[in-house]
């Protein structure tokens, strides 16, 4: 089995910054991406950012050129640095992890219980 674990999520003001973690743990062969997903109270559940296996990443336009995602050393540790956040940034952040348990195994997907950043003055 696998654990997904975020971290970090606060009361920020505008225009002020965060950083939220993401730590999978477990039976862990690989991990193919890892992304930080949010949702808002009514929404579905949007893709924020990715990060893959070999450090390629992607962002959303809403946050693209605010939001930094990033790799800690140990590959299986995610960072999602936010900066300028807007009140509409408020949301549940959730981290999933594409795990593969083993080398002949697909990969299934892993999910955290979420993280709340509420940006508000």
């Amino acid at each position: 089995q696998v654990q997904v674990v975020e971290s970090g999520g606060e009361l920020v003001q505008p225009g002020g910054s965060l950083t939220l973690s993401c730590a999978a743990s477990g039976r862990i062969f690989s991990i193919r991406t890892m992304d930080w997903y949010r949702q808002t109270p009514g929404k579905q559940r949007e893709l924020a950012a990715t990060i893959t296996n070999d450090g390629s990443t992607n962002y959303a336009d809403s946050v693209k050129g605010r939001f930094a995602i990033s790799r800690g050393n140990d590959k299986n540790t995610v960072y999602l640095q936010m900066n300028s956040l807007v009140p509409e940034d408020t949301a549940v952040y959730y981290c999933k992890a594409v795990v593969y348990g083993s080398s002949i195994s697909v990969a299934r997907d892993y999910w955290g219980k979420g993280t709340l950043v509420t940006v508000s003055s």
